[in-house]
């Protein structure tokens, strides 16, 4: 049995591996990896969930950093230019990339959001995105923004309803 202790530790070591990781792609992409974009990317980093602007913010204010909204935007702005957080769009809400750890491949993921829990997770979508290109291109239409995201219920929580 994992203890809250051993599963706390973890959580950080996560985090700090993302934040090494977040520190290596903006410097490769010539973004600056300010202190604040920092701070935020830490903040969704330390959940597995998505979570929104408004929630990141009140997470920094009980840390004593107090923004204005428009600053959280901007960091976050930043972030997903550098590809090191995605949006869930139904939701508004944004989760670190899982995959930052991984060699770049150029496949695009598809996101799978739980229902009950909010965890999300990152998996291959590339098959799918080449028939969203096909159906597309056949009506000769142009795409603008492609993403999938399914949600449903994840592992865990499907695991402890069916115990229940």
């Amino acid at each position: 049995m994992v203890t809250a202790a051993a599963e706390e530790q973890r959580a950080r070591e996560r985090v700090k591996t993302s934040v090494e990781q977040a520190t290596a792609i903006f410097a490769e992409k010539n973004i600056r990896f300010t202190d604040l974009r920092r701070k935020v990317f830490e903040e969704i980093a330390s959940t597995l969930a998505s979570v929104g602007a408004y929630e990141v913010l009140d997470r920094l204010a009980k840390k004593g950093t107090r923004l204005a909204p428009i600053s959280v935007y901007r960091a976050l702005d930043a972030l997903l230019e550098a590809g090191v957080v995605h949006r869930l769009e139904s939701k508004n809400a944004y989760f670190a990339c899982r995959r930052l750890h991984q060699p770049r491949t150029g496949r695009r993921p598809m996101f799978l959001s739980c229902e009950k829990c909010g965890v999300v997770q990152e998996v291959d979508g590339d098959d799918i995105f080449h028939a969203i290109d096909a159906a597309a291109e056949g009506a000769k239409f142009e795409p603008r923004v492609r993403f999938v995201e399914v949600s449903g219920t994840c592992q865990e929580c499907a695991a402890r309803r069916n115990k229940a």
